[in-house]
């Protein structure tokens, strides 16, 4: 298990000049980095306007923004367009989910570059083959071999512009059903390529498998988890077992397709606006959050 002490980032002398230097800042803080799926600029806006400290530019929620299945139907322009977007929009970092990384290792090192260029703090790309399914869909993953994988690492790393971006390697040996050993030994080598830290996924609904990881994980790279389906651990369990990120990489899209549902059920059925208009935000609240001057907003 990595401590707060040994988190393997160095710690930068004076106040953070960028975002990437900021969310270093903030691992080796005394409570874990939240990040919040987002697909574009407002719903970015949303997750800093409720405190997270950084946005996960999802690329789940990134396909379903387009009505498109999570399954490398996406181009890397338009992952890379919406990440865009986000950053824009917020100060928090942004870390841009960029599934297998669009393809092999010059893939890796043309998006690394791409990223950097607009100020993206980190990017995490993931271990199964392209193109690759959503990890909670029924059919199997397939996994690109370990070595094939720590290659797209290290290459995105020596392609890397600036130092202080991280590049965030994720196995889906636990998704896969390859076991504990396997998902272990894969971080050790994306770690030894050069991944500044290791997310494991798991779609367990307990989250057994992992904080058993964390307790065997012996590399000084931090760890990130993704508690979409073993939801009942806490933050602070995270933490403590020595996940220093913690994703809600869809929340707030579902959230906002559960809402939206409901209120257009009840305006179909109710034939008028007014029927709906104390469960929507008034137009104020979406001027505001647009950034639109106060003198052009309305009480509406």
């Amino acid at each position: 298990m990595v401590t707060q002490e040994t988190s393997g980032l160095p710690e930068a002398p004076g106040a953070p000049a960028n975002k990437a230097q900021a969310l270093r800042a903030l691992l080796r803080g005394p409570s874990p980095v939240r990040a919040v799926g987002a697909h574009d600029g407002l719903s970015a806006k949303l997750v800093q306007q409720a405190g997270f400290e950084a946005v996960w530019a999802s690329s789940f929620e990134i396909s379903a923004s387009h009505g498109l299945p999570d399954a490398s139907l996406v181009t890397m322009t338009q992952y890379l367009d919406a990440a865009t977007a986000m950053d824009a929009v917020t100060d928090v970092p942004v870390i841009a989910d960029c599934d297998t990384g669009f393809g092999g290792p010059m893939n890796v090192a043309y998006a690394v570059k791409r990223y950097a260029r607009i100020g993206i703090a980190a990017m995490c790309i993931e271990d199964k083959l392209f193109p690759k399914i959503n990890s909670f869909a029924a059919d199997g993953q397939d996994l690109l071999p370990a070595e094939d994988f720590a290659l797209k690492i290290k290459t995105g790393k020596e392609a890397q512009p600036d130092p202080d971006m991280l590049l965030i390697a994720r196995t889906e040996a636990l998704i896969a059903g390859a076991g504990m050993e396997e998902a272990l030994d894969r971080g050790r080598l994306y770690a030894a390529a050069g991944a500044d830290a290791v997310l494991v996924h798991s779609k367990s609904r307990r989250p057994d498998e992992v904080l058993e990881f964390a307790s065997r994980w012996d590399v000084d790279v931090p760890l990130v988890a993704v508690p979409t389906t073993y939801d009942s651990v806490t933050e602070d369990e995270l933490y403590q077992a020595g996940y220093r990120v913690v994703i809600y990489a869809n929340q707030g899209l579902r959230a906002a397709v559960r809402g939206a549902q409901e209120v257009l059920r009840e305006l179909n059925t109710a034939g008028n606006a007014r029927a709906v208009g104390e469960r929507i935000a008034p137009m104020s609240e979406v001027f505001a959050l647009q950034g639109m001057p106060s003198d052009y907003r309305t009480k509406p």
